[in-house]
């Protein structure tokens, strides 16, 4: 596979990073990458000051990208999964796809769609280089 590997996450208020860690290494041994490099984490720009969010990017080495509610919606047509509560609040099914598609860029693919925890959802796309 070529490209880097994106992680788009949905995650509640003060989610800690052990819960963030341990949906991305479900999402991630899921999709056969275990141990894979996640060098972004892309989530929601309102949710990009959470300091589970913070911890578990300075664990993974990875940068935190937040995409505004507004640029999630151009995704709506590719994310594989839909919750009707997230469809109400963000016009698009999964925030964790769109985001995770939105931080890979033009040409961005879902390899593993959305995984939920009790505070997180997880889902993995690959940049096209």
């Amino acid at each position: 596979m070529t490209g880097r590997l994106v992680v788009g996450l949905g995650l509640r208020a003060d989610t800690s990073e052990a819960d963030i860690l341990a949906c991305l290494d479900e999402a991630l041994a899921i999709a056969g990458l275990s141990g894979e490099a996640t060098p972004r984490l892309a989530t929601l720009a309102s949710r990009i000051g959470e300091p589970g969010l913070a911890a578990a990017a300075v664990s993974r080495a990875a940068e935190v990208v937040g995409v505004p509610d507004e640029a999630l919606k151009g995704f709506e047509a590719s994310c594989a999964t839909r919750s009707t509560r997230i469809a109400s609040l963000y016009g698009v099914g999964s925030v964790a796809e769109a985001a995770a598609l939105a931080a890979a860029g033009p040409g961005g693919t879902l390899v593993q769609p959305r995984i939920a925890t009790a505070r997180v959802t997880c889902a993995l796309a690959r940049s096209s280089s």
